[in-house]
């Protein structure tokens, strides 16, 4: 069954950080290949960072546009759960600082389910090539809170988010009152861009100054 195997802890220690982020990979991805291809190419100072690993290197089974499933159902409410843990321990050892939550592609769509499940919001999402999981007919919560900051990217034929997943999601978010910024990379490959690391710096500086996101970085 998927879900949390362990976590990696890089950066400032949480009692002397300024701002949390807890950061999830994507499909047959690692920890260690995020903060390579994320974590290295960031500027943005006292951050404590966590990045939880998945069982068997996937949040769940299925592709994240595909109609949910009893058996994806409950893949993801494993993932979920394991991730909402992640979060609220590093809340824990510093609950006076701002949280943002952000993932690559699977890991992505995750931060988005958690964002739209109830579960304690954090101060931000960033979701690198992301979409919510299942189809518009499906039934899925929609509990995301109004005013929260988000950050949604994608390229423009992108093999496992379609655009118009990425539409769809946009669309919903927007519905939720979400804070949001979008951005479409033509012909982008499956990776996070410059301009993508360009903006959780942002978004990560801004919280450690002790104000809002602006996510005003240029593409």
């Amino acid at each position: 069954m998927p879900g949390v195997a362990d976590i990696l802890f890089r950066g400032a220690d949480p009692a002397r950080a300024k701002v949390l982020c807890v950061f999830v990979h994507g499909r047959g991805q690692s920890p260690e290949e995020m903060e390579a291809a994320v974590l290295r190419r960031l500027s943005a100072a006292d951050v404590a960072f966590v990045l939880p690993r998945a069982e068997g290197k996937t949040w769940y089974n299925a592709r994240a546009i595909d109609p949910l499933t009893d058996a994806t159902r409950a893949e993801l409410a494993a993932s979920l759960e394991g991730l909402a843990v992640a979060v609220s321990d590093l809340r824990s050892r510093a609950a006076s600082l701002p949280l943002v939550l952000a993932g690559f592609s699977q890991g992505a769509c995750l931060s988005l389910e958690h964002g739209f499940s109830g579960r304690a919001a954090p101060e931000a999402v960033v979701g690198f090539t992301g979409c919510r999981v299942g189809v518009a007919t499906d039934a899925r919560p929609t509990e995301l809170p109004s005013g929260l900051p988000v950050y949604l990217s994608a390229g423009s034929a992108d093999p496992w988010i379609p655009v118009a997943a990425f539409a769809e999601t946009a669309a919903a978010l927007g519905q939720a009152e979400a804070r949001l910024r979008c951005d479409v990379f033509p012909g982008r490959p499956h990776e996070v861009s410059d301009p993508e690391i360009a903006m959780l710096d942002g978004i990560l500086s801004d919280l450690a100054a002790g104000h809002a996101p602006r996510m005003e970085a240029r593409r």
